[in-house]
C-alpha cells in the first residue's frame, strides 16, 4: 500500500490515498455520431458570403461535434473529445472561441475551426455544470451555473491566457488542496466590466485566475442569459424565482416571482429590458425589467418547458420541451401554432436563418423548417390559436380534444446518431456484457478486446411475464392475458420436427406456424399432469370395460365439466424440445383454483387428480382446449405503396392485416408475387396472407411459368426492397420491430416498396 504525505494535515499523513480509477469508453461505431442524447447546440456563421456555417452539438456521450452545413446536408467535420462526463451547454464566445460545461464540472475552451484539441480547462464549480451565457458583442463575457448554487462570470481570455505547462501540475495540486507561497502563478489582471467593457483587477488564486462569483442561489441553477453588452445577467432554477445580477460586479440587482415550479430555459433581448422563461409549470413568462413585473404570460405547453429561442427581433419566440411539441408564439398577439411534434423531449433549440435545430434525448438532431426571418408566413398558413394565461387553460383544451394539428409533418433533413446503451448485464465469465440499446438491438460484447462478438438484432417481443426473487430462486409470473401476448415463428425456435397432420404441414409450409410462448411453457409444464390425468382416465375406463381413444379420453372426462374441448385439441398437444422441462431440477408450481387457498407443489408430483378447483380455469383452457383468451395487438394493420417518385405499379388500394411477427421477407415475398400476377392473390377482407408469396407459389400446380416451359425457380423474379420513413428494413425485422423501432408513430404503420434495378 502506497502513502503520500499531505503538506496542509501531518495529523494525517499516515492516510492512505485514494488510487484514482481508470476507464475506457466502447464503441462499435464511427467517430462521426453521436450515440446518446444531444444537451446543447450552437451555430456559427460565416463572415463571408461564400463561407462555410457549422453546428456544433453537445451530447451526452461526453463529446462535442462540428457539422459543416450545406443546404441539404450536413457533415462531421471534428470531434471535440475532452469531457469526461456528459457535455451539458455549450457556447461561442468571440469569432472562434467554443466553450463548453459538462457534468463533470468543468468548462473548457476550443477553437472552433481546429481539429478538436482542447485549450483550456476551467475548474471553479463544486458539482455539475448545468449552462452557460455568453455576451454577443462583449466576447470575453461568458457565465457558467451549476447544480451547486453557483454563478461565476468568467473573461474567457484572461482566464486562458495564464495557463502554460506547470499550470497543469499546479491545478491538480490545488485540487488536492496543496497550498504555498512556493505554488503561487503570477497573478493576472482581471478586466471589470463596465461601461468600456473592460473588467477589474482581482486576486487570483491557484493557476492564477478567479472569474467573479454572483452569490445568492442556495440552491441549483438551471438556465443562464445576459444580454448583448454583457452588462446584465439573468439566472433561475430549483428556487423557482428569476435572479437579475449586475455581471460586472457579481452583485443581485432584483428577484421576479411568478413560476410555480423550476425554471429550465431563459432568453433575454439584445438590449437588456426584457426577459422570457420557461419553467416546469409548462408555463412561459415574459418579464419586464425595468418594471420589474411578468407583463405576459403564455399557456401554451402541456407540460415543463425546456427550450426557448427567439426571433432577431424578440417578437416572436420559439419553444419546446416534455410534451415533445416545438411552438411557436407571437408575443404581442398571443397567437401560438403548433410547428412539429417529435418523438423524443426537446432539450435544445438554435434557430438558423428561416429553419430551427432541434435537440432532444435522442442522438440525432434534426432540422425544422420555422420561417425565422418572417414567422408571420408560417401563421398564414392557418391553424393557431390563442394562448391562455393560466396552465390550467392549455391542460382544458387537451382534454377537450381540439389539441391543434402541427404544420410541419417531416423535418428539412436529420443528422443521424446511433442508439444508445440503456440496459447491461455482465455475465458470468466476467468477460462478456450483454447490453441493449434504445432501438431495441441487443448485442453481445468482449471488453478484453473492445468489440461486440455477437449482434442479436432487434427484439420485438412483448414482455409476456415477470420475474422475482424473493424466494431465493427465480419465481417466474404469469398473468393473464397479458402472458399470451408473445408469439414467435417454430423456426426461431429450432423447431424442426414435421408432423404428419397435413393441416400443420399446410401451415408449416405457408411460414404461419406461430408459436405462442405462454401457451408452450405452461403445456411443458403441465406435461407430468396431463400424462397422469390420461393414465388415471384410461383406467377408469378399462374398469367400465370401455376402450376409448386418447380423443375420446379428454372429450369425455370433460363432459361434465366448465371447459368445452376443441376437437382439433390433441393436435397440439406435443411438447416441443424447446420448453421441456427438467425432471432432474423439477420447478414448483404456485397457483390456486377455485376452491381453497394458494398452494405449491412440484410438477413431477402432480398426480392427475387435480382440476379446475386447483388450477386457475384459464390455464385448463389453454392446455387442455387450446383456448386462448382475447388480445390485444396481435395483428399489426399497415399499408403498402410504392416508393414515391416509383414508376412501379400500385397493388393494394386499402389496409393490410397480418400477425405482428410476420418478417418482412414475407412482405417481400408478396410484392414479388403481386408483380409477377397482379390479378391474383388479391384479398377481400383486406387481411395479409404471407402464404402467397415465396416457395409456396412455387409449389403450385397452376403456376405459368410451367405452361412457358420455365421451372418455377428459373422465372426472372424483380428484386424488391421494403423501406420505412425512407430506411431500407432488414429482411428478417418483423412488423411489430418495425413498427416499434423505425416507425414510431401511433398511426397505421405505412410501408414502400420498390424494384431494385440491375439485380
Amino acid at each position: 500500500m502506497h502513502r503520500v504525505s499531505s503538506v496542509g494535515n501531518n495529523a494525517n499523513s499516515n492516510r492512505p490515498r485514494k488510487e484514482k480509477r481508470l476507464r475506457y469508453v466502447l464503441s462499435d461505431t464511427d467517430d462521426t455520431k453521436h450515440c446518446a442524447g444531444i444537451n446543447c447546440l450552437a451555430v456559427l456563421k460565416s463572415s463571408f458570403s461564400d463561407g462555410c456555417n457549422y453546428l456544433f452539438t453537445g451530447s451526452r456521450d461526453g463529446t462535442l461535434k462540428r457539422w459543416a452545413l450545406d443546404d441539404d446536408a450536413a457533415t462531421c467535420s471534428a470531434t471535440f473529445e475532452s469531457h469526461v462526463d456528459w457535455v451539458n451547454d455549450t457556447v461561442i464566445a468571440g469569432d472562434n472561441t467554443l466553450v463548453s460545461c459538462s457534468s463533470d464540472t468543468t468548462l473548457k475552451t476550443w477553437n472552433c475551426l481546429s481539429d478538436g484539441t482542447c485549450t483550456s480547462t476551467l475548474r471553479q464549480h463544486s458539482d455539475y455544470v448545468t449552462c452557460l451565457a455568453a455576451a454577443e458583442k462583449n466576447t470575453n463575457v461568458v457565465a457558467s451555473g451549476g447544480l451547486g448554487g453557483e454563478v461565476f462570470v468568467w473573461d474567457i481570455e484572461a482566464a486562458v491566457t495564464p495557463l502554460s505547462k506547470s499550470s497543469d501540475v499546479l491545478e491538480d495540486n490545488c485540487s488536492n488542496g496543496i497550498n504555498g507561497s512556493a505554488n503561487s502563478l503570477s497573478i493576472s489582471s482581471l478586466r471589470t466590466i463596465s461601461s468600456s467593457n473592460s473588467i477589474a483587477a482581482q486576486t487570483a488564486q491557484c493557476h492564477g485566475y478567479v472569474p467573479i462569483c454572483a452569490k445568492g442561489h442556495k440552491e441549483s441553477v438551471y438556465a443562464l442569459a445576459i444580454n448583448d453588452s454583457g452588462s446584465l445577467l439573468v439566472s433561475g432554477g430549483t428556487e423557482k424565482v428569476v435572479r437579475v445580477w449586475d455581471p460586472r460586479t457579481g452583485l443581485k440587482t432584483m428577484k421576479l416571482r411568478g413560476h410555480t415550479d423550476n425554471i429550465r430555459a431563459l432568453l433575454m433581448d439584445s438590449t437588456g429590458r426584457y426577459c422570457l422563461s420557461g419553467s416546469s409549470d409548462s408555463m412561459i413568462r415574459l418579464w419586464d425589467l425595468g418594471q420589474q413585473r411578468c407583463v405576459h404570460s403564455y399557456a401554451v405547453h402541456m407540460d415543463s418547458v425546456w427550450a426557448l429561442a427567439s426571433t432577431p427581433t424578440f417578437s416572436h419566440v420559439y419553444s419546446g420541451g416534455r410534451d415533445l411539441s416545438l411552438y411557436l408564439t407571437d408575443l404581442t398577439t398571443r397567437e401560438s401554432l403548433l410547428l412539429c411534434t417529435k418523438e423524443h423531449p426537446i432539450l435544445q433549440l438554435a434557430l438558423h436563418g428561416d429553419s430551427i435545430w432541434v435537440a432532444t434525448t435522442d442522438s440525432s438532431v434534426h432540422r425544422w423548417p420555422a420561417e425565422g426571418k418572417n414567422p408571420q408566413k408560417v401563421f398564414q398558413r392557418g391553424g393557431s390559436f390563442l394562448a391562455g394565461n393560466l396552465s390550467f387553460s392549455r391542460a382544458r383544451v387537451s382534454l377537450e380534444g381540439s389539441t391543434p394539428a402541427p404544420v410541419y409533418k417531416e423535418p428539412i433533413f436529420t443528422i443521424p446518431g446511433t442508439p444508445a446503451i440503456v440496459h447491461y448485464e455482465i455475465l458470468n465469465n466476467r468477460r462478456h456484457v450483454l447490453t441493449k440499446d434504445t432501438a431495441g438491438s441487443v448485442k453481445l460484447w468482449e471488453i478484453t478486446k473492445g468489440v461486440v462478438i455477437e449482434d442479436y438484432g432487434q427484439v420485438s417481443i412483448p414482455a409476456w411475464f415477470t420475474v422475482d426473487t424473493r424466494l431465493g430462486s427465480l419465481s417466474v409470473h404469469l398473468d393473464t392475458p397479458q402472458c399470451f401476448s408473445a408469439e414467435m415463428y417454430s423456426a426461431d425456435l429450432n423447431i424442426t420436427g414435421k408432423p404428419e397432420d397435413d393441416k400443420y404441414m399446410h401451415l408449416v409450409l405457408t411460414c404461419l406456424c406461430q408459436v405462442n410462448l405462454a401457451r408452450e411453457t405452461l403445456k411443458g409444464l403441465l406435461a407430468h399432469w396431463m400424462t397422469k390425468r390420461r393414465q388415471r382416465l384410461g383406467s377408469q375406463a378399462s374398469v367400465n370395460g370401455d376402450v376409448l381413444s386418447g380423443k375420446d379420453i379428454t372429450t369425455k372426462s370433460l363432459t361434465h365439466s366448465r371447459i368445452e374441448v376443441d376437437v382439433n385439441a390433441e393436435n397440439d398437444s406435443m411438447v416441443y424440445p424447446s420448453f421441456e422441462f427438467s425432471s432432474v431440477s423439477p420447478p414448483s408450481i404456485i397457483t390456486e383454483g377455485s376452491q381453497g387457498g394458494p398452494w405449491r407443489k412440484k410438477i413431477t408430483e402432480l398426480d392427475g387428480t387435480e382440476d379446475e378447483k386447483d388450477f386457475p380455469g384459464w390455464v385448463l383452457d389453454c392446455v387442455l382446449s387450446n383456448k386462448l383468451p382475447p388480445r390485444e395487438n396481435t395483428k399489426c394493420s399497415f399499408y403498402l405503396y410504392p416508393c414515391e417518385g416509383s414508376a412501379v405499379q400500385i397493388l393494394t388500394q386499402g389496409k393490410l392485416s397480418a400477425p405482428r411477427i410476420l418478417r418482412i421477407h414475407k412482405v417481400v415475398n408478396y410484392v414479388v408475387e403481386k408483380l409477377d400476377k397482379p390479378s391474383d392473390n388479391a384479398n377481400t377482407d383486406g387481411t395479409f396472407s404471407p402464404g402467397l408469396g415465396g416457395r409456396l407459389q412455387h409449389l403450385a400446380v397452376g403456376d405459368g411459368s410451367f405452361r412457358s416451359g420455365l421451372k418455377p425457380w428459373q422465372k426472372p423474379r424483380p428484386s424488391v426492397e421494403i423501406l420505412c420513413n425512407n430506411q431500407v428494413l432488414s429482411p428478417d425485422m418483423s412488423l411489430a420491430t418495425v413498427r416499434a423501432y423505425v416507425w414510431k408513430k401511433p398511426e397505421d404503420l405505412v410501408l414502400n416498396y420498390r424494384v431494385i434495378q440491375g439485380r
